[in-house]
């Protein structure tokens, strides 16, 4: 395993720095935090013409031929700037999906519309019993026909009212992993209504309700019955992507950090003169390159199409950790400023919890670990 970028990942890195430093300044994600839609189409649109929305769908399907660890390098940048906007959605969480699970006709309909910006997407699956395990799955989809009818509700969803698909999970027979199923509905189908949720990320997510929403059966992402093998890598990927995020956000912390200490003055000197505070940098320095180091093994196993179960939730517990250690180190140095609303520090301290909660927090992916070494 080699985690030294190349040359073309350098790129993309540089390319998505350059852009979002002029696209994406604090008051950027402030003004989204309030906005109705939560991005800004415009700036969806340019992004869609620099190939970010298209990187790891193959040229035939209007993509750019990369992988899931350029995808990646591309996240840890959004996570530096924390960019709003349903990308991680629509993306990791509903084009990755369609490009590996899907069938032609679903791979020619939908992947080159995501390409564009022509498409958004959401992923559906949490609901009130909690969990990520098959028995949290109760919305209910009863075949009639040539079509299935969905009724039940999900919580946490992102971007609802903005998206124009929602790959949803289902029940559809008995209990247990071999019936579940995963549908593509049109978020504008009738009996669809939203209910915006109250999130210390403050990243539009919403409670969806479906009462006897009607979807064809060639909506079917995969087999009936046979959803839980998809959804399974669904919550790998997006794991293993928020962890990549979590990197970006966990490194611009650091760097606000030392800039504080080495500006900040008390006693008549810097306060990173003080000892307290340097092992304070110096511990948030090592949680972020172990951060780097084990969530991009994940991410170079799953790129390779390597078993990646143990390295994914391993890499999930610890940056879910590592980020927010960082982060409240940060606050101590900084202080009282750190904890306001007008200091950008905030941003990050909010991101790293609601970020660990996303594809199960720590403690759900040590139990993984556990059983998966026979406990």
């Amino acid at each position: 395993m080699d985690l030294t970028l190349t040359e073309d990942q350098r790129l993309i890195q540089a390319a998505a720095r350059d852009f979002l430093l002029e696209e994406c300044p604090p008051a950027h994600v402030r003004a989204m935090e309030k906005d109705e839609k939560g991005y800004a189409p415009e700036q969806w649109k340019r992004m869609a013409e620099l190939g970010w929305m298209g990187l790891p769908f193959a040229e035939e399907h209007g993509g750019v031929g990369s992988g899931f660890l350029e995808l990646c390098v591309l996240l840890e940048e959004h996570g530096r700037f924390r960019l709003p906007g349903p990308f991680f959605s629509t993306v990791v969480l509903g084009g990755l999906p369609i490009a590996r699970f899907g069938s032609e006709a679903q791979k020619s309909e939908y992947l080159p519309a995501i390409a564009a910006g022509a498409r958004v997407m959401s992923y559906a699956e949490a609901e009130a019993s909690t969990g990520w395990e098959t028995s949290a799955v109760e919305l209910a989809a009863k075949a009639e026909g040539d079509e299935f009818i969905l009724d039940g509700s999900k919580l946490f969803v992102p971007y609802a009212t903005a998206t124009d698909v929602l790959l949803v999970v289902a029940r559809t027979s008995g209990n247990g992993e071999r019936r579940i199923t995963l549908f593509l509905v049109d978020a504008r189908s009738p009996g669809i209504t939203c209910e915006p949720l109250e999130t210390i990320g403050t990243d539009h997510q919403y409670e969806v309700r479906f009462k006897g929403v009607r979807v064809p059966k060639r909506c079917i992402l995969g087999v009936v019955d046979q959803g839980w093998p998809i959804i399974g890598a669904i919550h790998q990927w997006g794991a293993a992507a928020k962890c990549a995020e979590m990197v970006g956000g966990a490194q611009r912390v650091l760097e606000m950090t030392l800039e504080y200490a080495t500006q900040r003055t008390q006693f008549g000197k810097p306060i990173g003169s003080f000892q307290a505070v340097q092992h304070h940098c110096a511990n948030m320095a090592v949680d972020v390159l172990g951060a780097r180091f084990i969530a991009y093994e994940a991410i170079w196993r799953l790129n390779e199409g390597l078993d990646a179960a143990a390295e994914v939730s391993m890499a999930k517990a610890w940056v879910s950790d590592a980020y927010q250690d960082v982060c409240r180190l940060s606050h101590q140095i900084h202080g009282a400023i750190g904890f306001t609303k007008e200091h950008d520090l905030q941003f990050y301290s909010r991101h790293a919890k609601s970020a660990e909660l996303s594809f199960g927090d720590a403690d759900y992916h040590r139990e993984r670990l556990a059983q998966m070494m026979g406990l």
